[in-house]
């Protein structure tokens, strides 16, 4: 897993987290993002692997804006995002990084390795601390999960393909 979230991103964490959980979803990411009127976008997943729809973000969505309006963990106005991870998702957990091996990612580390910050390559998945690429040369690297500015996937018909037998829930 990337570093946990610190400071605000923290803070809302601890506020969402538990209730996403108790609702049959799961955290992906939480980002705070711009200053002015920052937007506070919360990724979800659901439980049972089907596929978020409008229907959870918005549900979601007015849950958690009342529930951040009466905490108020930010200053300042902000707004709220409930979004999917998307099919070119973020790669923010380990189960992610497993559920994904074989397909191509792009990781931005915080620090070199071996002189490179930027990898692409197919994900071979990971333990708690490391998640494997394959690289276009066939060599494989081992990338530190709390290293990791972002991990995503890139978009290809194979990925295409894989999501496509996500279901919508009745």
């Amino acid at each position: 897993m990337h570093p946990r979230p610190t400071g605000l991103e923290a803070r809302i964490v601890a506020l969402v987290e538990p209730s996403l959980h108790d609702m049959g979803y799961e955290l992906v990411r939480v980002a705070v993002l711009g200053r002015h009127r920052p937007t506070v976008q919360i990724m979800i997943d659901r439980v049972d692997g089907n596929a978020v729809t409008l229907d959870d973000c918005e549900h979601l969505g007015r849950h958690f804006n009342a529930m951040m309006t009466v905490e108020d963990p930010m200053p300042g106005p902000w707004t709220l995002e409930i979004s999917s991870p998307g099919i070119d998702r973020p790669l923010t957990r380990v189960k992610d990084w497993n559920r994904f091996a074989g397909h191509l990612a792009r990781v931005e580390l915080n620090v070199p390795l071996d002189g490179r910050k930027q990898f692409s390559g197919v994900a071979l998945g990971a333990d708690e601390e490391t998640a494997r690429l394959r690289l276009n040369d066939s060599s494989v690297v081992a990338l530190k999960l709390n290293d990791m500015r972002s991990a995503k996937l890139v978009l290809t018909d194979a990925l295409i393909d894989a999501t496509a037998n996500l279901t919508k829930p009745n």
